[in-house]
């Protein structure tokens, strides 16, 4: 199905958020997807993901979430990610914005990401579905549990920290989800070791959360971002796979 991109600015609480719209070519009333990018940006990987899920029959939407610190043009970065080093000099730069970027920023910042998804032409009622890459999986399911009645859908992939000793954890979040969820961990991630993928399964497990757990073997962190030194073509397909079929489910 051949889709239509176009960008949009969110207003939140906080100021003005610019987004990424991805719809289906000539649909009409069909299932949302909020998209959390991961630390690297809002650029053209995470639209050419967002328009590989509305060639499923989905609008989905994708925030700049760190729209506080500047557009994100700016914030982006200025070299090539695939050369060798290039990922890893990168990061320091972005890391204040992940550290920084709270839970309560990110409920304030939900609140105006759904309602700007739900109220887009085409856009069905709730609920809608939310996937999340890096720290977007950590997003993704924040929101689940802040939004248990419209949130039916999760997927998280290669997302590190979610099982962590501090007081807000995002797994301690789990008990509120109802949404069906998909993780897709990468097999050599040290941000989310066997033994955190082990208690978060466990977490699930005692929520009663319906939830699959997927290791993609020989994948890193980032496995999915084809414009990093970390893409992994078999991983990458095997999320499409299995994500369109989670949506399929339990969004039509």
């Amino acid at each position: 199905m051949s889709t239509t991109g176009e960008h949009i600015e969110i207003r939140t609480a906080d100021g003005v958020a610019e987004a990424y719209v991805a719809r289906p070519d000539g649909s009409q009333d069909v299932p949302g997807v909020l998209l959390y990018m991961d630390a690297i940006g809002l650029r053209p990987q995470l639209e050419r993901i967002a328009d590989r899920i509305a060639s499923w029959g989905y609008i989905v939407l994708v925030p700049n979430v760190f729209y506080r610190h500047g557009r994100a043009a700016d914030l982006g970065p200025k070299v090539d990610l695939r050369e060798p080093g290039a990922r890893q000099k990168f990061f320091p730069t972005v890391a204040p914005l992940i550290a920084g970027h709270t839970p309560e920023e990110a409920a304030r910042d939900l609140e105006a990401y759904s309602s700007t998804l739900l109220g887009l032409p085409g856009v069905a009622r709730a609920p809608f579905g939310v996937t999340g890459y890096c720290m977007g999986g950590r997003l993704a399911l924040r929101a689940a549990a802040q939004m248990p009645d419209q949130v039916a859908a999760v997927g998280m992939f290669h997302t590190g920290g979610l099982v962590t000793d501090a007081p807000d954890s995002p797994h301690l979040c789990v008990p509120h989800v109802r949404a069906e969820v998909l993780a897709g961990h990468a097999d050599k991630d040290d941000s989310m070791p066997p033994s955190a993928i082990k208690a978060l399964d466990a977490e699930f497990a005692r929520a009663g959360v319906k939830a699959t757990t997927a290791v993609y073997e020989g994948a890193l962190h980032g496995y999915c971002m084809e414009d990093t030194s970390m893409y992994h073509e078999q991983a990458t397909e095997r999320h499409y796979t299995e994500l369109a079929d989670l949506f399929a489910r339990t969004l039509r």
